[in-house]
């Protein structure tokens, strides 16, 4: 009983540490894009950063185990969604953000999924074609190296990288990514960068 008690205080004081450095509005020096007009609907779980985290520099591997640079996605918004294919919010939500890449994807914005932990590759490809998933990539973290490195504390978690590659964002949990609130607030990102 004592270590479910630890356990479940070590997770409470991680997220209020999460959350407070998160907190809206703290550096005004930080000049992200203002999206707290766009925190509506799900969009209400998404935690601004004070200050942008440093660039990531992180590689994950695709289907086939070649290394994929996160550095490759530099110079446009990033919607990085951490997932595993036995996680039923996250199975929930990957078609929306397939509509989501599918729709805002492009010079200026990607969606990019990472199956984080055991996630074997033939489960992936089925899952994708079982839900149709043509437009997001099968990237993976199979040591979840990245995600011990974000702090990905449970799944599915969004994080929105900056051009940079700098975090600016973090949701845990799932939401309607191709919904109209989340299509508003990567509107406004990709507006920033016209």
């Amino acid at each position: 009983m004592r270590l479910i008690r630890s356990a479940v205080l070590y997770t409470a004081l991680v997220l209020g540490a999460n959350a407070a450095a998160l907190a809206i509005g703290a550096n005004p020096a930080f000049a992200a894009p203002d999206l707290a007009p766009f925190l509506q609907g799900d969009m209400r779980k998404l935690v601004l950063a004070n200050e942008p985290a440093a660039p990531l520099d992180a590689v994950v591997i695709d289907e086939a185990d070649a290394e994929v640079p996160l550095a490759d996605y530099r110079g446009k918004y990033v919607l990085l969604n951490f997932w595993a294919t036995w996680c039923a919010p996250c199975r929930a939500e990957m078609p929306a953000l397939d509509r989501l890449q599918a729709e805002l994807g492009g010079d200026r914005f990607a969606v990019v999924t990472i199956a984080t932990g055991r996630n074997p590759v033939p489960a992936i490809k089925d899952f994708f074609a079982d839900e149709e998933i043509t437009q997001l990539p099968m990237l993976r973290d199979p040591k979840q190296a990245l995600a011990r490195q974000m702090a990905v504390l449970g799944l599915p978690v969004t994080v929105i990288l900056d051009p940079e590659g700098r975090e600016i964002a973090r949701m845990q949990g799932d939401a309607h990514w191709d919904g109209p609130e989340a299509k508003a607030l990567i509107g406004a990102l990709i507006a920033t960068e016209e």
